[in-house]
């Protein structure tokens, strides 16, 4: 056991003249396993290259320990997945290669296959495997679970219990609920560590907030009456010092003015003092801006059927047929492994030229809004998309505002937003489409666990007809109407 120490630490990039961190201090266990959540763009990548040294900045951080970083950058993904493995933790032997890839459920047969033939899941949980073998280090593991279905992560979570020493950025609550010991918070002013998981962090947030929401209102009350009372006491020290004017004892009228004066100063450094105190509390309450949609409603109860549909490549079916269909007012989620056709399936409702058997029937001038996984084709300014897209820009960017960007990002090429802000930006486009049909594909990746509830608060708000595909297991659960398996 030992302590990474972070001592004033103070943060910006050199485009930028805003700070990131400021003088932030705090300590945490080398044996812990934490979690750490904010909102995007707050800085938690960066706090995680700051530990590695990539980045100048003003403060200290102390540690002994080595800290290793996931997604570990292989160089050349062609060589066996043994060679690359073995780069990864030289000192490893093979038999307990083997013994962590059996824990994660992987062939071990993959270890000689090309690196670059194994699918996104498995090569998030072979390279996982071969840092955890790495003794004596830690590890910062950034957003493991984007492509992984609700199986392997329930199996990566419990994979991840059995172990310890590392920091773990995830958006996944039932994810952190079942793999960490401490939260390390990335707040809007400072950055908390917590003992438990993300629920009791949670709650314990909430508890926080509400304490200074009600501090804060009755602050507001006091110090509009010392406003008031400020305001009376200088109109009357004024009206003093006027009545000089003609005074047959002008020292004794004086002498009352500059009393009235004094006292006037009083209450106004009280006020002031009042103020100071108001402006420590609220600092880290996440603002709960609703969001809205406006979904058209379609003319019948059933707006489209699948009947024996099986999704192909290469001329082979990969999944069992499907059947089902989707009406009115349900909210359906489509659950299966990674690769049995879910997003082809969504894709056949959108009109896509998909290869497949069976037959698909969607209502006549259905309108259907799409948000699709990839968000590779993202670049040139906001105003650019919107357009593009005949949605209305001022509404779109003002949706986009309620997620969390600043007006600093409406210039930017969207090619330079991160992740989670390329995702938000493909809902908020959903969001301002009127549609009957809203088709979600993998909607949530990258996103922040506080637009996840902002999110999930509109969708039970106005419970417009959806279809998607979503491996957050709670927002699965508070969402669908209807889950079908693939």
């Amino acid at each position: 056991m030992s302590i990474i120490k972070v001592e004033n630490l103070t943060f910006s990039y050199p485009s930028s003249n805003d700070n990131i961190f400021e003088n932030v201090s705090f300590q945490i266990d080398t044996d812990w396993k934490l979690g750490f959540v904010g909102r995007n763009g707050r800085g938690k990548t960066t706090f995680l290259n700051l530990l590695q040294d990539k980045y100048e900045y003003s403060g200290r951080i102390v540690s002994s320990v080595q800290f290793d970083y996931f997604p570990y950058f292989v160089r050349d993904k062609s060589n066996l997945t043994e060679d690359v493995l073995k780069e990864v933790c030289p000192m490893a032997e093979e038999w307990q290669l083997m013994r962590e890839l059996s824990y994660l459920d992987v062939n071990c047969e993959c270890l000689y296959r090309p690196f670059n033939t194994l699918s996104n899941g498995e090569q998030t949980k072979v390279l996982l495997a071969a840092l955890f073998l790495n003794e004596g280090h830690f590890l910062l593991i950034d957003e493991p679970t984007n492509h992984l279905d609700t199986q392997a992560r329930e199996l990566l979570s419990a994979y991840l219990r059995k172990k310890k020493s590392f920091i773990l950025i995830s958006h996944d609550r039932c994810f952190l609920d079942g793999c960490v010991d401490h939260i390390l918070s990335l707040n809007r002013a400072n950055i908390e560590v917590q003992s438990g998981n993300f629920t009791s962090f949670m709650t314990n947030f909430e508890r926080q907030q509400e304490f200074e929401r009600k501090q804060n209102n009755r602050l507001q009350a006091d110090i509009h009456r010392l406003q008031e009372t400020a305001g009376r006491t200088t109109n009357w020290a004024n009206a003093v010092e006027a009545s000089k004017i003609g005074a047959a004892d002008k020292g004794y009228v004086g002498h009352k003015s500059a009393k009235m004066m004094k006292r006037a100063k009083v209450v106004e450094a009280r006020q002031q003092k009042e103020i100071e105190q108001k402006s420590q509390l609220l600092k880290n309450v996440e603002k709960e801006i609703s969001l809205k949609i406006l979904p058209l409603t379609y003319r019948s109860e059933r707006l489209a059927t699948f009947s024996s549909v099986v999704p192909c490549y290469d001329g082979k079916g990969v999944c069992s047929p499907v059947t089902f269909e989707i009406k009115r007012g349900e909210r359906i989620a489509l659950e299966g492994k990674n690769g049995s056709g879910k997003s082809s399936l969504l894709k056949l409702l959108c009109g896509r030229p998909i290869e497949h058997l069976g037959v698909v029937n969607v209502g006549t001038n259905l309108t259907v809004s799409y948000v699709p996984q990839d968000t590779s084709n993202l670049h040139g300014t906001l105003t650019d998309f919107a357009i593009s897209h005949g949605i209305d820009e001022s509404l779109f960017k003002s949706v986009l505002h309620k997620m969390g960007f600043d007006k600093r990002q409406y210039e930017k090429d969207m090619a330079d937003f991160s992740d989670g802000q390329k995702k938000k930006t493909l809902i908020a486009k959903s969001l301002c489409e009127q549609a009957h049909l809203y088709v979600w594909d993998e909607p949530l990746n990258f996103i922040d666990i506080y637009s996840r509830i902002q999110i999930e608060n509109l969708l039970n708000e106005f419970q417009p007809t959806m279809i998607f595909v979503e491996h957050d297991k709670a927002f699965q659960n508070k969402i669908a109407t209807s889950i079908i398996k693939i």
